[in-house]
């Protein structure tokens, strides 16, 4: 049946979400419209496509158990030399996003899988781009500012054409998958059946 690359994230809601996207493709980023503004909590990975019932099933038990949190970004950080990323910084939330990843991943479930690097979140601001770019997008963002109750996270799928496309959100409480309407990355690949 063929493999699907996945990934769970939480959005950044409007208007910031755009905000943050069209600044990413200001500084330069080719991925910037390929890659909705979001916080990840389960990066890309790749499943076979028949286990995503069983994937689904998982994401609206967490959601499900789920409660709402809030969210605060100011600021921005940088992987520097690790890694060539500059994000804005989560000054709140961070302890609710790290809970949440683990429970997604957890060994027990469909998603578990090893990090490349320890869990950090944080909001894409710029990847792999000039170094001089990555240096305007840490200082021109240092005084950005957000924030929001986060009651939700949401699938999304790579599309062949390297675009994210949000699949469903889960809200928390009652994880019921509320598909996708066509926003910033695409519309989605599938519909609710």
């Amino acid at each position: 049946m063929g493999t699907v690359t996945l990934g769970v994230s939480i959005a950044v809601p409007e208007p910031h979400g755009s905000l943050l996207q069209e600044r990413r493709a200001g500084f330069g980023d080719p991925a910037a419209h390929a890659i909705p503004t979001h916080v990840t909590l389960v990066p890309p990975t790749e499943v076979d496509q028949d286990r995503l019932p069983e994937i689904e099933a998982h994401l609206a038990g967490v959601a499900a158990d789920w409660l709402p949190f809030e969210i605060r970004l100011s600021g921005t950080g940088t992987f520097r030399p690790l890694s060539p990323v500059v994000f804005v910084t989560l000054a709140e939330g961070v302890a609710g996003c790290d809970r949440l990843q683990a429970r997604l991943r957890e060994e027990a479930g469909p998603l578990v899988r090893e990090l490349q690097f320890p869990y950090h979140p944080h909001v894409t601001v710029a990847h792999g781009i000039a170094e001089e770019a990555m240096d305007r997008a840490h200082e021109e963002l240092s005084g950005f500012e957000a924030a929001w109750t986060c009651s939700s996270f949401a699938l999304y799928e790579q599309g062949t054409d390297g675009v994210w496309r949000k699949l469903y959100d889960y809200e928390f409480g009652s994880g019921r998958p509320v598909p996708a309407v066509p926003s910033q990355g695409g519309s989605p690949v599938r519909s609710s059946s």
